[in-house]
Protein backbone atom coordinates (compact mmCIF):
# COMPACT_ATOMS: atom_id res chain seq x y z
CA UNK A 1 0.00 0.00 0.00
CA UNK A 2 1.58 3.27 -1.19
CA UNK A 3 0.12 6.52 0.16
CA UNK A 4 1.08 10.02 -1.01
CA UNK A 5 0.39 12.94 1.37
CA UNK A 6 0.20 16.46 -0.06
CA UNK A 7 0.44 19.57 2.15
CA UNK A 8 2.02 23.02 1.87
CA UNK A 9 4.51 22.68 4.76
CA UNK A 10 6.33 19.83 6.46
CA UNK A 11 9.43 18.94 8.45
CA UNK A 12 12.10 20.22 8.66
CA UNK A 13 10.82 23.60 7.40
CA UNK A 14 7.83 23.83 9.73
CA UNK A 15 6.84 22.19 13.02
CA UNK A 16 3.17 23.16 13.37
CA UNK A 17 0.25 21.03 14.48
CA UNK A 18 -0.80 19.70 11.04
CA UNK A 19 2.80 18.77 10.24
CA UNK A 20 2.96 16.88 13.54
CA UNK A 21 -0.26 15.02 12.68
CA UNK A 22 1.00 14.04 9.20
CA UNK A 23 4.22 12.84 10.80
CA UNK A 24 2.27 10.72 13.30
CA UNK A 25 0.10 9.32 10.47
CA UNK A 26 3.18 8.36 8.44
CA UNK A 27 5.07 6.80 11.35
CA UNK A 28 1.99 4.97 12.66
CA UNK A 29 0.75 3.54 9.36
CA UNK A 30 4.26 2.58 8.24
CA UNK A 31 4.36 0.22 11.24
CA UNK A 32 1.27 -1.41 9.71
CA UNK A 33 2.92 -1.90 6.32
CA UNK A 34 2.04 1.34 4.51
CA UNK A 35 4.74 3.01 2.39
CA UNK A 36 4.25 6.76 2.91
CA UNK A 37 5.58 9.68 0.90
CA UNK A 38 4.96 13.39 1.50
CA UNK A 39 4.97 16.10 -1.19
CA UNK A 40 5.49 19.58 0.23
CA UNK A 41 6.78 23.06 -0.61
CA UNK A 42 9.93 24.69 0.72
CA UNK A 43 11.13 28.27 0.86
CA UNK A 44 14.47 27.24 2.38
CA UNK A 45 16.09 25.34 -0.48
CA UNK A 46 18.02 22.22 0.44
CA UNK A 47 17.58 18.68 -0.84
CA UNK A 48 14.72 17.75 -3.17
CA UNK A 49 14.22 14.51 -1.22
CA UNK A 50 14.73 13.60 2.43
CA UNK A 51 13.96 10.52 4.46
CA UNK A 52 12.36 11.32 7.83
CA UNK A 53 11.52 8.53 10.29
CA UNK A 54 11.08 5.97 7.53
CA UNK A 55 9.05 8.00 5.02
CA UNK A 56 10.23 9.90 1.96
CA UNK A 57 9.64 13.67 1.77
CA UNK A 58 9.63 15.34 -1.68
CA UNK A 59 10.32 19.09 -1.54
CA UNK A 60 9.61 21.54 -4.37
CA UNK A 61 10.29 25.31 -4.33
CA UNK A 62 7.55 27.69 -3.21
CA UNK A 63 7.11 30.29 -5.96
CA UNK A 64 4.85 32.89 -4.34
CA UNK A 65 2.07 33.40 -1.77
CA UNK A 66 -1.28 35.18 -1.90
CA UNK A 67 -3.15 35.60 1.41
CA UNK A 68 -1.10 32.80 3.03
CA UNK A 69 -1.88 30.52 0.08
CA UNK A 70 1.38 29.03 -1.19
CA UNK A 71 1.82 28.33 -4.93
CA UNK A 72 4.36 26.13 -6.72
CA UNK A 73 4.33 25.30 -10.44
CA UNK A 74 6.77 22.45 -9.86
CA UNK A 75 4.35 20.89 -7.34
CA UNK A 76 1.75 20.29 -10.07
CA UNK A 77 4.20 18.32 -12.21
CA UNK A 78 5.58 16.43 -9.23
CA UNK A 79 2.08 15.59 -7.94
CA UNK A 80 1.13 14.14 -11.35
CA UNK A 81 4.28 12.00 -11.42
CA UNK A 82 4.12 10.76 -7.81
CA UNK A 83 0.36 10.09 -7.99
CA UNK A 84 0.91 7.58 -10.77
CA UNK A 85 2.91 5.36 -8.38
CA UNK A 86 0.58 5.77 -5.39
CA UNK A 87 -2.40 3.63 -4.43
CA UNK A 88 -4.10 6.41 -2.44
CA UNK A 89 -3.67 10.21 -2.42
CA UNK A 90 -4.10 11.81 1.01
CA UNK A 91 -4.78 15.56 0.87
CA UNK A 92 -4.73 17.92 3.86
CA UNK A 93 -7.23 20.82 3.84
CA UNK A 94 -7.24 23.86 3.85
CA UNK A 95 -4.87 24.85 1.07
CA UNK A 96 -6.61 26.33 -2.01
CA UNK A 97 -3.61 25.72 -4.29
CA UNK A 98 -3.86 22.01 -3.46
CA UNK A 99 -7.39 21.88 -4.90
CA UNK A 100 -6.16 23.52 -8.10
CA UNK A 101 -3.15 21.19 -8.31
CA UNK A 102 -5.42 18.16 -7.91
CA UNK A 103 -7.29 19.08 -11.10
CA UNK A 104 -4.30 20.40 -13.06
CA UNK A 105 -2.30 17.22 -12.32
CA UNK A 106 -5.35 15.17 -13.41
CA UNK A 107 -5.08 12.90 -10.41
CA UNK A 108 -7.15 9.77 -10.98
CA UNK A 109 -6.44 7.67 -7.91
CA UNK A 110 -8.50 6.87 -4.80
CA UNK A 111 -8.35 10.02 -2.70
CA UNK A 112 -9.28 11.35 0.70
CA UNK A 113 -8.86 14.69 2.41
CA UNK A 114 -8.34 15.24 6.10
CA UNK A 115 -10.36 18.37 6.84
CA UNK A 116 -8.21 20.08 9.46
CA UNK A 117 -10.07 23.40 9.60
CA UNK A 118 -12.62 25.69 8.02
CA UNK A 119 -11.20 28.82 6.38
CA UNK A 120 -12.00 31.48 8.94
CA UNK A 121 -10.09 34.68 8.30
CA UNK A 122 -9.74 35.29 4.53
CA UNK A 123 -13.36 36.17 3.76
CA UNK A 124 -12.64 37.79 0.37
CA UNK A 125 -10.48 34.87 -0.75
CA UNK A 126 -13.16 32.46 0.45
CA UNK A 127 -15.80 34.02 -1.82
CA UNK A 128 -13.54 33.62 -4.85
CA UNK A 129 -12.35 30.18 -3.77
CA UNK A 130 -15.72 28.61 -2.82
CA UNK A 131 -16.58 27.16 -6.29
CA UNK A 132 -13.16 25.47 -6.53
CA UNK A 133 -13.43 24.23 -2.94
CA UNK A 134 -16.84 22.70 -3.57
CA UNK A 135 -15.65 21.04 -6.78
CA UNK A 136 -12.59 19.62 -4.99
CA UNK A 137 -14.51 18.29 -1.96
CA UNK A 138 -17.08 16.76 -4.32
CA UNK A 139 -14.33 15.05 -6.34
CA UNK A 140 -12.49 13.27 -3.50
CA UNK A 141 -13.79 9.89 -2.38
CA UNK A 142 -13.86 10.53 1.38
CA UNK A 143 -13.58 13.51 3.73
CA UNK A 144 -12.26 12.95 7.25
CA UNK A 145 -13.33 15.23 10.12
CA UNK A 146 -10.89 15.33 13.03
CA UNK A 147 -13.45 15.33 15.85
CA UNK A 148 -17.19 14.81 16.25
CA UNK A 149 -17.38 18.39 17.59
CA UNK A 150 -15.96 19.81 14.35
CA UNK A 151 -18.16 17.56 12.25
CA UNK A 152 -21.22 18.89 14.07
CA UNK A 153 -20.24 22.57 13.93
CA UNK A 154 -18.78 23.02 10.42
CA UNK A 155 -21.32 24.16 7.80
CA UNK A 156 -18.96 22.91 5.07
CA UNK A 157 -18.77 19.38 6.50
CA UNK A 158 -22.52 19.27 6.99
CA UNK A 159 -22.88 19.77 3.23
CA UNK A 160 -20.79 16.62 2.61
CA UNK A 161 -22.03 14.55 5.54
CA UNK A 162 -22.79 11.57 3.25
CA UNK A 163 -19.09 11.10 2.46
CA UNK A 164 -17.53 12.29 5.74
CA UNK A 165 -16.33 10.15 8.62
CA UNK A 166 -14.53 11.05 11.86
CA UNK A 167 -10.99 9.91 12.65
CA UNK A 168 -9.55 11.87 15.52
CA UNK A 169 -5.90 12.86 15.83
CA UNK A 170 -3.57 10.65 17.82
CA UNK A 171 -0.12 10.98 19.36
CA UNK A 172 2.51 8.34 20.02
CA UNK A 173 3.83 8.76 23.56
CA UNK A 174 6.87 6.58 22.79
CA UNK A 175 8.39 9.03 20.28
CA UNK A 176 8.59 11.78 22.91
CA UNK A 177 12.11 11.50 24.39
CA UNK A 178 12.57 11.47 28.15
CA UNK A 179 14.35 14.73 29.08
CA UNK A 180 17.81 14.37 30.61
CA UNK A 181 18.16 15.21 34.30
CA UNK A 182 20.23 18.32 33.56
CA UNK A 183 17.54 19.64 31.18
CA UNK A 184 14.85 19.12 33.83
CA UNK A 185 17.03 20.88 36.40
CA UNK A 186 17.69 23.83 34.07
CA UNK A 187 13.96 24.49 33.55
CA UNK A 188 13.11 23.77 37.18
CA UNK A 189 15.58 26.48 38.19
CA UNK A 190 14.19 28.95 35.64
CA UNK A 191 10.43 28.30 35.85
CA UNK A 192 9.84 26.41 39.09
CA UNK A 193 7.48 23.45 39.28
CA UNK A 194 4.12 25.18 39.51
CA UNK A 195 3.22 27.26 36.49
CA UNK A 196 0.58 27.49 33.76
CA UNK A 197 1.97 26.52 30.37
CA UNK A 198 1.05 27.53 26.82
CA UNK A 199 2.75 25.83 23.85
CA UNK A 200 2.11 26.84 20.26
CA UNK A 201 2.86 29.16 17.36
CA UNK A 202 2.05 32.74 18.39
CA UNK A 203 -0.76 33.48 15.92
CA UNK A 204 -3.85 35.70 16.07
CA UNK A 205 -6.31 32.88 16.78
CA UNK A 206 -4.41 31.49 19.77
CA UNK A 207 -6.05 34.11 22.01
CA UNK A 208 -2.91 34.90 23.99
CA UNK A 209 -4.03 38.50 24.49
CA UNK A 210 -6.95 37.00 26.46
CA UNK A 211 -4.55 35.01 28.65
CA UNK A 212 -2.49 38.16 29.30
CA UNK A 213 -5.64 40.14 30.15
CA UNK A 214 -6.68 37.33 32.50
CA UNK A 215 -3.32 37.63 34.26
CA UNK A 216 -3.89 41.29 35.17
CA UNK A 217 -4.04 41.35 38.96
CA UNK A 218 -2.84 37.75 39.36
CA UNK A 219 0.64 36.67 40.36
CA UNK A 220 0.53 33.06 39.08
CA UNK A 221 3.56 32.16 36.95
CA UNK A 222 2.78 31.64 33.26
CA UNK A 223 5.25 30.22 30.73
CA UNK A 224 4.64 30.82 27.01
CA UNK A 225 6.56 28.53 24.64
CA UNK A 226 6.62 29.30 20.93
CA UNK A 227 7.47 31.95 18.36
CA UNK A 228 5.29 33.51 15.71
CA UNK A 229 4.07 36.60 13.87
CA UNK A 230 2.54 38.37 16.90
CA UNK A 231 5.31 37.63 19.41
CA UNK A 232 6.51 41.25 19.74
CA UNK A 233 2.94 42.53 19.95
CA UNK A 234 2.22 40.13 22.83
CA UNK A 235 5.39 41.11 24.69
CA UNK A 236 4.42 44.76 24.42
CA UNK A 237 0.92 43.93 25.69
CA UNK A 238 2.41 42.09 28.69
CA UNK A 239 4.68 45.08 29.41
CA UNK A 240 1.70 47.48 29.30
CA UNK A 241 -0.12 45.28 31.83
CA UNK A 242 3.01 45.16 33.99
CA UNK A 243 2.99 41.34 34.06
CA UNK A 244 6.17 40.26 35.82
CA UNK A 245 5.17 36.59 36.19
CA UNK A 246 4.81 35.84 32.47
CA UNK A 247 7.84 34.32 30.71
CA UNK A 248 8.15 34.25 26.91
CA UNK A 249 10.64 31.49 26.10
CA UNK A 250 10.36 31.59 22.30
CA UNK A 251 10.80 28.40 20.29
CA UNK A 252 12.54 25.60 22.20
CA UNK A 253 13.92 22.18 21.32
CA UNK A 254 11.66 19.13 21.66
CA UNK A 255 13.48 17.89 24.78
CA UNK A 256 13.03 21.29 26.44
CA UNK A 257 9.35 21.36 25.52
CA UNK A 258 8.82 17.94 27.09
CA UNK A 259 10.66 19.01 30.24
CA UNK A 260 8.37 22.04 30.53
CA UNK A 261 5.28 19.88 29.94
CA UNK A 262 6.36 17.53 32.71
CA UNK A 263 7.14 20.36 35.15
CA UNK A 264 3.99 22.41 34.45
CA UNK A 265 0.98 22.59 36.76
CA UNK A 266 -1.71 23.03 34.09
CA UNK A 267 -2.21 23.94 30.42
CA UNK A 268 -3.60 27.38 29.53
CA UNK A 269 -5.02 27.24 26.00
CA UNK A 270 -7.04 30.41 25.26
CA UNK A 271 -7.66 29.94 21.50
CA UNK A 272 -10.84 31.86 20.71
CA UNK A 273 -11.46 31.32 16.97
CA UNK A 274 -12.39 28.27 14.90
CA UNK A 275 -9.03 28.42 13.14
CA UNK A 276 -7.98 26.37 16.18
CA UNK A 277 -9.60 23.22 14.91
CA UNK A 278 -8.10 20.77 17.39
CA UNK A 279 -5.12 21.79 19.52
CA UNK A 280 -2.21 19.36 19.31
CA UNK A 281 -0.33 20.98 22.20
CA UNK A 282 -3.51 20.73 24.29
CA UNK A 283 -3.54 17.00 23.55
CA UNK A 284 0.14 16.81 24.50
CA UNK A 285 -0.81 18.31 27.86
CA UNK A 286 -3.48 15.63 28.32
CA UNK A 287 -0.96 12.94 27.36
CA UNK A 288 1.34 14.19 30.12
CA UNK A 289 -1.51 14.19 32.65
CA UNK A 290 -2.10 17.93 32.96
CA UNK A 291 -5.42 19.64 33.72
CA UNK A 292 -6.43 22.12 31.02
CA UNK A 293 -8.22 25.42 30.56
CA UNK A 294 -9.65 26.06 27.08
CA UNK A 295 -12.51 27.91 25.38
CA UNK A 296 -15.70 26.56 23.83
CA UNK A 297 -15.30 27.28 20.11
CA UNK A 298 -17.13 24.23 18.73
CA UNK A 299 -13.97 22.42 17.69
CA UNK A 300 -11.75 19.56 18.83
CA UNK A 301 -10.42 21.52 21.81
CA UNK A 302 -13.56 20.59 23.74
CA UNK A 303 -13.31 17.00 22.54
CA UNK A 304 -9.91 16.83 24.22
CA UNK A 305 -10.86 18.90 27.27
CA UNK A 306 -14.22 17.97 28.80
CA UNK A 307 -15.44 20.67 31.17
CA UNK A 308 -15.36 19.57 34.81
CA UNK A 309 -13.74 16.24 33.94
CA UNK A 310 -10.31 16.88 32.41
CA UNK A 311 -10.19 20.61 33.06
CA UNK A 312 -12.28 23.75 32.72
CA UNK A 313 -13.91 25.20 29.59
CA UNK A 314 -14.85 28.89 29.46
CA UNK A 315 -16.55 31.15 26.89
CA UNK A 316 -14.20 32.46 24.16
CA UNK A 317 -12.68 35.96 24.47
CA UNK A 318 -13.71 36.19 28.13
CA UNK A 319 -10.63 37.18 30.13
CA UNK A 320 -12.56 37.32 33.41
CA UNK A 321 -13.86 33.76 32.97
CA UNK A 322 -10.36 32.58 32.05
CA UNK A 323 -8.98 34.30 35.18
CA UNK A 324 -11.56 32.57 37.36
CA UNK A 325 -10.71 29.19 35.84
CA UNK A 326 -7.01 29.77 36.55
CA UNK A 327 -7.82 30.72 40.13
CA UNK A 328 -10.01 27.65 40.57
CA UNK A 329 -7.29 25.27 39.40
CA UNK A 330 -4.51 27.04 41.29
CA UNK A 331 -6.36 27.06 44.61
CA UNK A 332 -7.57 23.45 44.35
CA UNK A 333 -4.49 21.28 43.73
CA UNK A 334 -6.31 18.01 44.46
CA UNK A 335 -9.03 18.84 41.93
CA UNK A 336 -6.35 19.82 39.42
CA UNK A 337 -4.47 16.54 39.98
CA UNK A 338 -7.67 14.51 39.57
CA UNK A 339 -8.49 16.33 36.32
CA UNK A 340 -4.95 15.71 35.03
CA UNK A 341 -5.28 12.00 35.78
CA UNK A 342 -8.58 11.83 33.89
CA UNK A 343 -7.07 13.81 30.99
CA UNK A 344 -4.33 11.21 30.59
CA UNK A 345 -6.86 8.39 30.82
CA UNK A 346 -8.93 10.04 28.06
CA UNK A 347 -5.79 10.30 25.91
CA UNK A 348 -5.17 6.54 26.22
CA UNK A 349 -8.82 5.77 25.44
CA UNK A 350 -9.27 8.05 22.41
CA UNK A 351 -6.15 9.76 21.14
CA UNK A 352 -3.31 7.30 20.58
CA UNK A 353 -1.39 7.32 17.30
CA UNK A 354 -1.94 3.56 17.11
CA UNK A 355 -5.73 3.98 16.97
CA UNK A 356 -5.42 6.80 14.42
CA UNK A 357 -3.10 4.70 12.22
CA UNK A 358 -5.38 1.65 12.36
CA UNK A 359 -8.40 3.75 11.36
CA UNK A 360 -6.55 5.35 8.44
CA UNK A 361 -5.22 1.98 7.26
CA UNK A 362 -8.80 0.64 7.14
CA UNK A 363 -9.85 3.68 5.11
CA UNK A 364 -6.90 3.35 2.68
CA UNK A 365 -7.70 -0.33 2.15
CA UNK A 366 -11.40 0.44 1.63
CA UNK A 367 -10.64 3.14 -0.97
CA UNK A 368 -8.16 0.93 -2.84
CA UNK A 369 -10.64 -1.97 -2.79
CA UNK A 370 -13.41 0.24 -4.17
CA UNK A 371 -11.20 1.39 -7.06
CA UNK A 372 -10.02 -2.16 -7.77
CA UNK A 373 -13.57 -3.45 -8.00
CA UNK A 374 -14.96 -0.39 -9.77
CA UNK A 375 -17.29 0.55 -6.91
Amino acid sequence: MRVLHFYKTYYPDSWGGIEQVIRQMCVGTSRLGVSNEVLTLTRNGGPAQMEIEGHLVHRVPLDFEIASNAFSFAAIRRLARLARKADVIHYHFPWPFMDLAHFMARVNKPSLVTYHSDIVRQKTLLRVYTPLKQRFLKSVDTIVATSPNYMASSPVLRRYRHKTRTITYGLDRTIYPEPRAEVMEKWRAECGERFFLFVGVLRYYKGLHILLDAMAGLDYPVVIVGAGPIEQELKEHAARLNLHHVKFLGAVEEEDKIALLKLSYAMAFPSHLRSEAFGISLLEGAMFGKPMISSEIGTGTTYINVDGETGLVVPPSDAQAFREAMRQLWENPQMAADMGRRAEQRYWELFTAKAMAENYLKLYQELAHRKQHGV
